[in-house]
């Protein structure tokens, strides 16, 4: 076989453990489907420019149309014409998901083992180990993040040393919190937790791996190789499932790409097509418009929805950035309830309810919880309530379970489902899904809400620490507005790449379109009726970064104030006064991944809109790459 792949550096010498013979294979085998992959990619920009230009709204598909990749017919998808996937026994019940990476920036295996023993002993009924969102990139942590999963799903001695420590850890802290311990039998505990792995979006590139003409090869195929390949026998063996969560996907025709990925390495290493699991992450308002065609183009493979929060509200906000009349409230106005949010919610739970040819139902998994129970007493109570809230009102609505940011939330959302007992909720009757002019306006409808300096403020001062977490290396950070430093009422948020994404993105949406403001500020003299103007986003831009760079170590951490964290304020700065709405606050991070010096990062950030705005092109290489 011709080699068409190239590595970074050492990295080949430095993780001979995930860059296995048997891996470097099948890398090579799905590699020309990265040409697919970037042709893709280059059709979104396209539909996002014709969307811009045409004034368009995002419209639903011809239902005679053949799915693209694929001879389904559109129709025939809407109304479950297709062989979909038995729900495996260790899924069946999957009430609590914990979502975070197995490994932490520039830090020793045994570090990033803690973070999966955690995960493993913390009664979750999966854990969701992030190879995207929440997993830094700096360095080597997407190789760390693999070869720490497969220390622990071989159960490695060095993970079970780990793993008995964190038991006595995890029970302390629930003596003291619930007045037991969470942790009986730990070794029994290690096998509870389904294990799923979220790979990187096909719109990234991997940092470590390209072709050989210095094209960009895809994280995803990247992520789905190694996981899969060096783990499948190990959790088979076990009588566990193979699970993925696949994100960003914004069409049919992107799923069919995935499913042909999952197939051809099903294929390659023997296994029945459909061995491979996978959960689809419903974050761009695109497949809204295609959930049935979705689920039918990933047929046995597919197995259920999640429905997120942060990077949902992104992509509403993106794919209307051309109308002058959206323009979205405080980003906490923005619930799992509001106007567009309360209708995607409703077409996920309609898709997934709608039976294929042989009356099998699909799974629907709530989004996130973001709370962290560490604060004052008054703050983690009230913090628990609303996490317990949102938990019954997910359940009532037909969720079979959800989401939480952090093992401590394990035990307190997850009675929400035991009170109930049901597994799931796969045989809940929900009316038809429909394809009306009404069905699309309410995927972008707005509700009157705040849009205030404050709700600004707060966009701004997440939007700063989070680009300087993320070039630290930590992609998944507990994070809240600066003027609560110190507040111990205001519980800390996990939050991770999407809310970063969003926070820039409303900003942008504020400025460029004019948007009113609709309460007084007496710090800044604003009144409602004003215009949120550049004068106005560039006192709040330099009052929140004084603000950071005042903060203890705890909040901002000092070393970062001289190095990461101007880098991350003009990135912000750049983005939201940028004339043209950039489709990725990630991809200006990406650009500056490791690098600390201001001023290439001024070039390296002109560089990617001049290319940008000439024809649309995204760079998303490792510039640092050397073979």
């Amino acid at each position: 076989m011709t080699r068409r792949l190239d590595y970074r550096d050492s990295v080949l010498k430095a993780y001979p453990e995930v860059y296995t013979p048997a891996a470097l294979k099948a890398l090579e085998v799905l590699a020309p489907l990265n040409r697919d992959r970037h042709e893709l990619m280059a059709r979104r920009i396209a539909r996002r420019l014709t969307r811009e230009r045409g004034r368009q709204r995002i419209a639903f598909l011809d239902p005679q149309a053949l799915i693209p990749r694929t001879g389904i017919r559109v129709q025939d998808a809407r109304d479950g014409n297709f062989d979909g996937s038995e729900i495996p026994r260790d899924l069946m019940r999957q009430w609590i998901q914990g979502t975070g990476p197995a490994a932490r920036p520039r830090a020793s295996t045994e570090s990033g083992l803690r973070n999966i023993a955690y995960a493993l002993l913390s009664g979750a009924d999966g854990w969701m180990f992030d190879g995207e969102d929440a997993l830094g990139q700096v360095d080597t942590m997407s190789l760390d993040n693999q070869r720490n999963l497969q220390l622990a799903i071989a159960k490695d001695p060095r993970f079970l040393r780990v793993a008995e420590e964190i038991t006595a850890e995890m029970n302390h802290w629930a003596q003291g919190f619930f007045g037991r311990p969470i942790v009986a039998d730990w070794r029994q505990q290690l096998d509870f937790t389904t294990k799923i792995f979220r790979a990187r979006g096909l719109h990234l590139d991997d940092r470590h791996v390209r072709e050989k003409d210095g094209t960009g090869f895809s994280a995803s195929i990247v992520d789905l190789a190694l996981y899969v390949v060096n783990n499948h026998q190990r959790l088979r063996d076990s009588g566990a499932s193979i699970v993925l969560y696949l994100p960003k996907i914004q069409t049919a025709e992107e799923a069919a790409l995935w499913n042909d990925l999952l197939a051809a390495l099903e294929q390659h290493l023997g296994l029945p097509i459909g061995t491979i699991k996978a959960y689809v992450l419903v974050e761009q308002i695109e497949a809204s418009f295609q959930l049935m065609e979705i689920r039918a183009v990933l047929g046995r493979h597919f197995v259920g929805f999640n429905t997120g929060r942060w990077d949902y509200i992104n992509s509403v906000a993106d794919a209307m950035a051309w109308d002058p009349g959206f323009v979205n409230p405080n980003i906490d106005a923005i619930g799992m309830t509001y106007g567009y949010m309360r209708n995607y919610e409703d077409r996920v739970r309609q898709a997934v309810n709608t039976p294929d040819r042989n009356g099998r139902r699909a799974l629907w998994q709530g989004g996130m919880e973001p709370n962290i129970p560490v604060g004052s007493a008054a703050g983690v109570a009230a913090g628990m309530r609303r996490a317990k809230a949102g938990g019954e009102r997910e359940q009532l609505a037909g969720a079979s379970g959800k989401w939480v940011a952090h093992w401590k939330m394990v035990h307190i959302v997850r009675p929400v489902w035991e009170e109930i007992g049901a597994d799931n909720q796969l045989e809940r009757k929900f009316p038809p899904l429909t394809y009306t002019k009404e069905d699309a306006d309410g995927l972008v409808l707005l509700e009157p809400a705040p849009r205030t300096v404050r709700g600004a403020r707060d966009l701004l001062s997440v939007a700063l620490q989070y680009g300087n977490a993320f070039e630290q290396g930590f992609q998944a950070a507990a994070l809240k507005p600066a003027d609560f430093f110190g507040n111990d009422d205001v519980l800390y948020l996990m939050e991770d790449m999407a809310t970063g994404e969003i926070r820039v993105s409303i900003l942008w949406e504020w400025l460029h379109k004019g948007a009113q403001l609709n309460e007084d500020d007496p710090k800044t003299g604003a009144r409602a009726g004003d215009t949120f103007d550049l004068a106005l986003f560039a006192r709040l831009l330099d009052e929140e970064y004084e603000k950071l760079l005042a903060a203890r170590d705890r909040d901002v951490h000092d070393d970062s104030k001289t190095t990461t964290l101007p880098i991350a304020r003009e990135i912000v700065a750049t983005y939201v006064t940028n004339r043209a709405k950039l489709p990725w606050y990630i991809d200006l991070l990406n650009l500056n991944l490791n690098n600390h010096d201001l001023a290439n990062a001024r070039s390296r950030i002109r560089s990617y809109i001049e290319a940008f705005e000439r024809d649309g092109t995204r760079m998303t290489e490792n510039l640092d790459f050397v073979v």
